[in-house]
Formats: C-alpha cells, sequence, structure tokens
C-alpha cells in the first residue's frame, strides 16, 4: 500500500531488473483488521502494468510450490517478478486464525495450548528438534560456496591482478590514493575562484573531478538534474539495455533516498541523490534509516532559502534545516561559498559511517575572503570568518547564503563603534563533536551571539540562548523575487545590525 513500493516498483519494471524478485504475502490482513475496508488494488495486474512478470495463486505455506515459483522467476532475467503467495495469518490457531489478533497480540496460555494441539506439537517451548537445526544449518554449503567464489576471484585476480585490486579498493569503501592530493588540489583551486556562482554550481564543479576520481561514484537525479545541477560531463545513463553511473529515478524522491541505501549496503558504490530541500520531506524516512543504518549516502540538495525565485512557499524550505539538524547522525551542510562546498563533498566522502545532507543555494554568492588557517577551519564545521577589531560585543553566527548579511552588519556596526565577530558555520553536527576549548574560541562564553539563517530560528537558540537574538523566518514565506522576500522579513544586514543592538542593549 505504502507509497515507496510504487515509486520503486515502477522505476524496476522500466528498468527491466531481472534478478529482483519480489514475494508478496498475502493475507488480507493488516492492523487495524481485514484491508478489504481500505485496499480494494488488484495487486497482480498492478505490476503487470509496471512491466514485471507476476506468477499467481502460490500457496504461501507450501514451501516446495515456494521454491518452485523462486525457480520459474529465475528464468526471466529481463523483468522483475512479483510472486503472490496466498496465506492465512495466524495458521493453526484455532481461534485467531485468519483474524487481525494475531498481528501483535499475544495468544495466551489457553490458545497456546490449542496451537499445539492442532499441529501435533509436543515439544517443550523453545526446544527445537534435531532435524530442524540439521535442515537450517548452512555452515557446510555456505563453506562449499564460499570456497568456491574464493577460487573463482583467485583466477580472476591472476588473470586481472589491476581490475583485482581495484575492486577490493570499492568494496572496501577506501578511496583511490591519489584522492586526499586530487582533492586538496581542487580545494586550492576554488580559494582562487573570483566568479559569483550559486552553491548549486559550485557542487557540480565539485562533481566533475569526482566524476574522474570515483569511478564508483553513482549519481541519482528525483526529475531535477538540471536544475540542482547534481549532474556532470560524460555520465551514462542507467537504462534497460546498459549499466551506468546515473539512475534517472523521475519523480520518485522517497525511492531515490531508499535505491541509495540499497545501493550503499551493496557495496562497492559511493551513491548521490539531487534534489531540492524542500521535497526532504518526500525521503524523510530514507534520510533516517540511512542515519540509523550508518550508511554513507550523499544528499546534494538545492533551493536552499527563500531564494528560490516566485514559486512561493510550496518550495521554499522553512523549517527543513532545523529538522534535518535534529536527526541523529545526519551531517548538515550549509555552505557559504565553493570553497565551503567544496570541503563539504571532501567530508561527505569520508564519512563512510554518516549520511550527508548538503544545502545548496539557487541565488549566486561571491566568494569569502579568508586566510589559511580561516579555511583549514572548515572542516571543524564552524570558524571565526571575521574577526572584531578588538573585544566583541557580540558574536554573529551565519551559514549558506546570509553570510553576507552578517559580514555587511559587522561593517555598519563598526560604524556605530560596536565591534562583533561573525562566525561560519556550515556544518552544526562536525562543530559540536570538537573539544570544548576550540568551540570556547569560536564562540566565548559570556558573548551575546546573534545567529542569521533565512530559515526557522528555533534550531539555533541552542547557540544562542533565550538572551541571544535569531534573524530567520518563522512563517511560511510568499511569492516574490528574492531581494524583496529578505527586505519583507527582515532578513538583511540593517535586520542583523537592529538585532545585534538589541541584543547588547
Amino acid at each position: 500500500m505504502e507509497g515507496v513500493s510504487h515509486e520503486v516498483c515502477s522505476l524496476a519494471g522500466t528498468l527491466g531488473l531481472g534478478k529482483l524478485i519480489a514475494l508478496y504475502d498475502d493475507n488480507g490482513i493488516s492492523i487495524d483488521g481485514h484491508v478489504s475496508g481500505w485496499f480494494t488494488d488488484d495487486t497482480p495486474k498492478r505490476f503487470e502494468a509496471y512491466g514485471w512478470q507476476v506468477i499467481r495463486n502460490v500457496d504461501g505455506h507450501d514451501v516446495d510450490a515456494v521454491d518452485a515459483a523462486i525457480a520459474e522467476a529465475k528464468k526471466n532475467t529481463k523483468q522483475p517478478t512479483l510472486i503472490c503467495c496466498k496465506t492465512t495469518i495466524g495458521k493453526g490457531s484455532p481461534s485467531y486464525a485468519g483474524d487481525a489478533h494475531c498481528h501483535g497480540n499475544v495468544l495466551g496460555d489457553e490458545e497456546i495450548a490449542r496451537v499445539r494441539e492442532a499441529l501435533g506439537w509436543t515439544l517443550p517451548p523453545f526446544e527445537v528438534p534435531a532435524n530442524v537445526y540439521d535442515t537450517f544449518n548452512a555452515e557446510a554449503t555456505g563453506k562449499a560456496i564460499e570456497s568456491a567464489w574464493d577460487e573463482a576471484f583467485a583466477a580472476y585476480e591472476k588473470a586481472y591482478p589491476a581490475e583485482a585490486i581495484e575492486f577490493r579498493r570499492r568494496m572496501s569503501g577506501k578511496q583511490p590514493a591519489d584522492f586526499d592530493a586530487e582533492m586538496a588540489a581542487f580545494i586550492a583551486s576554488a580559494e582562487t575562484l573570483t566568479d559569483t556562482i550559486p552553491m548549486r554550481k559550485a557542487s557540480q564543479n565539485v562533481l566533475q573531478m569526482l566524476g574522474n576520481e570515483l569511478p564508483e561514484l553513482v549519481g541519482l537525479s528525483a526529475d531535477l538534474a538540471g536544475s540542482c545541477l547534481s549532474i556532470w560531463d560524460d555520465i551514462e545513463p542507467v537504462t534497460a539495455e546498459s549499466g551506468g553511473n546515473y539512475i534517472y529515478c523521475g519523480v520518485r524522491e522517497f525511492g531515490l533516498g531508499a535505491i541509495m541505501n540499497g545501493l550503499f549496503l551493496h557495496g562497492g558504490f559511493r551513491p548521490f541523490g539531487g534534489g531540492y530541500v524542500v521535497f526532504s520531506d518526500y525521503q524523510r524516512n530514507a534520510i533516517r534509516m540511512a542515519a540509523l543504518m550508518k550508511l554513507g549516502v550523499v544528499y546534494a540538495l538545492s533551493h536552499d532559502s527563500i531564494a528560490v525565485g516566485e514559486d512561493g512557499p510550496t518550495h521554499q524550505p522553512i523549517e527543513h534545516l532545523g529538522s534535518l539538524r535534529l536527526m541523529p547522525n545526519l551531517d548538515v551542510w550549509r555552505p557559504a561559498d565553493a570553497v565551503e562546498a567544496a570541503i563539504a563533498w571532501e567530508t561527505a566522502l569520508k564519512h563512510t559511517g554518516t549520511p550527508t545532507l548538503m544545502s545548496l543555494s539557487r541565488q549566486v554568492l561571491p566568494p569569502l575572503t579568508r586566510t589559511a588557517s580561516q579555511a583549514e577551519a572548515i572542516r571543524r564545521g564552524g570558524y571565526v570568518l571575521s574577526e572584531a577589531e578588538g573585544k566583541p560585543a557580540a558574536v554573529i553566527i551565519a551559514t549558506g547564503a546570509e553570510t553576507r548579511q552578517a559580514l555587511d552588519a559587522q561593517t555598519a556596526l563598526a560604524k556605530d563603534g560596536i565591534q562583533v565577530r561573525v562566525v561560519s558555520m556550515p556544518s552544526t553536527f562536525v562543530f559540536d563533536q570538537q573539544d570544548k576549548a576550540y568551540k570556547g574560541d569560536v564562540l566565548p562564553v559570556g558573548v551575546p551571539r546573534v545567529s542569521v539563517e533565512a530559515a526557522g530560528t528555533d534550531y539555533w537558540r541552542k547557540y544562542v540562548g533565550l538572551e541571544g537574538g535569531c534573524v530567520g523566518i518563522d512563517t511560511f514565506g510568499e511569492s516574490a523575487p528574492p531581494p524583496v522576500l529578505f527586505e519583507l522579513f527582515g532578513i538583511t544586514a540593517d535586520g542583523v545590525a537592529k538585532t545585534v543592538k538589541s541584543v547588547i542593549g
């Protein structure tokens, strides 16, 4: 019934994934009762419409029948197969077989006694007969299969030593030997950029380099490759006829996330997906599972604020950044220029047990001026971008495009004799992992703080406290050009300066 099944099964049929076999346990029951009141799909016809082979009317309690259906499915290498198994939930229970009661309730001692009698089961609880153990003991079979595979790979390694080394590297999740040097060279080149570019373009520039350096990189697009710039030259789209390194998922955001998780779990691939930040709502379960399962997938999402043009509030993320940052083991980056974007990618690819989500601007941004030590400090998630002349009266914490408003406010406040420090914090996840001394150096205790981000403000209270100030947006947006919207909602240098003055009294 759930939507992700429609998304991924439709795509599987289009791509002709003949190795995919799904067994549909059709018992007519869900937790609330008989599904006939809320589910009347002709499931076999639906999957046939997706382009699947469908094997109908298999007795799900007949092991031989199920085995025969699987053997039949394996013969079809051009289509995925759905095996429709009819079963009875709670089979063997005289009182509750075929009833929703079996779904999650304890049967109780009396009903268990009835089940034992109905099944002719006389052994004590938790005692498994030796013949059952022997039937399910796959140790010998597994060793034989593994031994055969090892022999085959040894022969392959002898014939193709370079390819075998590359295979081992990819399956281990390690990066190429020259990757760090290539990444460092790219970041150094980004530090010399003078062009004003959107962060989605900065991310694409990194992808262009990664496409040449990481053959295991696999891109996925949720129908927005051209808009999000989540694509690079010389990609090979995956089709029903040929493999490749880019999967056009269509309008299937949740499916995209689920596929990325599967690719990473398979091993040998580093998947990333493109889309809009606001549509991360559709992907949230997949993102959460990646965080829970410690999968190093990467989301490169653009259109990160109200500055997305006249699409209006339906396409403007407000609460998304804060709620995503609250997810355990998810690293959210919101870079302010090309250097921060490149380091975000560098960090993401070194994370093999943490998913990364990049929030990338649509509007063009000029490069920031920073020293070598400041550039290095980006890897710590937050750093002092522009120091006050003397003791700071306040600290402004900014992310993404709004870092410019923070810097302009710093200049304006200095004219009024108020010195402030500007901190760029592209990743709160990484910053929070730093030692207490470093965090205290960046955000000194006792100095008032003001956050600046074109998104919901509540999350930033963990850094600025109740006494600090937050410049952001806590309502849904409006439809207008970005400059008009930023003026309307007070996300301007003047708005930041006024907030600083109100905080320091």
